[in-house]
């Protein structure tokens, strides 16, 4: 800075020295510094609708279509179990086992109840006999042999219940062994040797032989596209180059409250022989998509967990929100959020900021005229 005090002195004074005649001239000659403007380069591409597959993947893991949950009908005290984890079972198989020692003396119980009741009843039936044949000879009044037939049917029916209560107890006490009641795998044991367990208390996990299904969870905003889906390819971890047939068998109708997603079975007709319980899975869902607008991954910007794009506007870029439907090799196809002819930015987007002014490589070489000097 010049100290124009000292610049009156010497000039009072006729004397300047030579730096600062040096100094004043080179500030007599400098100019302002003028302000660049940021103008970004980018590529763009003028969007245009295309029919296509939006290709949907989610990842899911191999379950059985039916799993059954199996308990004793009687409560007790586990003595024995004949299976394992992984254990293959037939139908009839022994699985588990209760102590019969209180459920084999209610049926002792109930056969002496029945054999009282069919003594009762014998008894009473040959009094109803005597009774008729002395009321034939006019020997008892009718009112006697009335009182006769009502204890012989209270008979009757004491000998009905005794009968029936035996048959429950025999069926009680060959609940007290637990078997498979279909052919399976065993997947889970919910009990052990020496657990006192309630009646319908599951103790084993049976998973049936047979329909092999992949589970996956659908997000909120794709479950109105599963009614469009025309393929289901499915291809497991430990063999991803093969693709399984499959087709969605249920969706949840209500979604999870932890994970805000919906439930979804796909069936497996022909799984083949490497594929397993418990493995995971990776499930491709295919939909037509006939108005869908193509983009390189590169056009994409994600800011705050939201999906947008830079639109070139008056030479200016605006960020709009887009929703992605899918993805077809390198290009993701966009369903909704931007309209036929807006050009957006393709290259350079994580260097933008709203409203900055950009540069379109190449629009000068296209609109120069032909024969022009490059």
């Amino acid at each position: 800075m010049i100290n124009y005090a000292t610049v009156r002195h010497f000039a009072g004074t006729r004397c300047f020295p030579p730096l600062l005649l040096a100094v004043l001239a080179l500030a007599a000659c400098s100019k302002p510094v003028e302000k660049t403007e940021d103008i970004r380069p980018v590529r763009t591409l003028t969007v245009a609708p295309a029919a296509g597959q939006a290709v949907v993947e989610l990842s899911g893991d191999l379950v059985p279509r039916y799993e059954s949950r199996l308990g004793f009908r009687v409560g007790g005290k586990i003595v024995a179990r004949k299976v394992e984890v992984g254990s293959t079972v037939k139908r009839g198989q022994v699985l588990m086992q209760l102590d019969p020692s209180d459920l084999q003396l209610s049926q002792a119980q109930a056969k002496a109840a029945l054999a009282s009741a069919e003594s009762s009843m014998t008894l009473a039936k040959a009094d109803l006999e005597r009774y008729r044949e002395l009321h034939d000879k006019n020997f008892v009044s009718k009112a006697v042999l009335d009182a006769k037939e009502a204890a012989y049917k209270a008979a009757h029916s004491g000998h009905e219940q005794a009968l029936a209560g035996l048959k429950v107890q025999a069926n009680q006490s060959s609940y007290a062994t637990l078997m498979a009641d279909a052919d399976g795998v065993v997947t889970a044991l919910d009990a052990e040797v020496g657990q006192v367990v309630a009646a319908g208390t599951p103790v084993v996990r049976l998973a049936r032989s047979g329909e092999i299904e992949v589970r996956v969870s659908i997000p909120e905003d794709q479950v109105s596209a599963l009614r469009q889906v025309t393929g289901v390819s499915v291809r497991t971890w430990a063999n991803p180059t093969q693709s399984i047939d499959g087709h969605i068998r249920e969706v949840a109708p209500a979604a999870d409250p932890a994970t805000r997603t919906f439930t979804a079975k796909i069936a497996l007709p022909k799984p083949g022989d490497g594929v397993r319980l418990g493995m995971s899975a990776t499930v491709a869902l295919t939909a037509p998509m006939q108005s869908a607008i193509r983009l390189p991954l590169t056009a994409l910007y994600n800011d705050k967990e939201q999906t947008s794009v830079w639109l070139v506007e008056n030479g200016k870029v605006r960020r709009v929100p887009v929703q992605v439907a899918g993805a077809t090799g390198n290009e993701l196809l966009v369903a909704a959020g931007l309209n036929p002819g807006q050009t957006v930015v393709t290259a350079g987007v994580n260097l933008l900021r709203e409203g900055q002014k950009v540069s379109i490589l190449g629009q000068q070489a296209q609109a120069a005229p032909a024969g022009a000097p490059k």
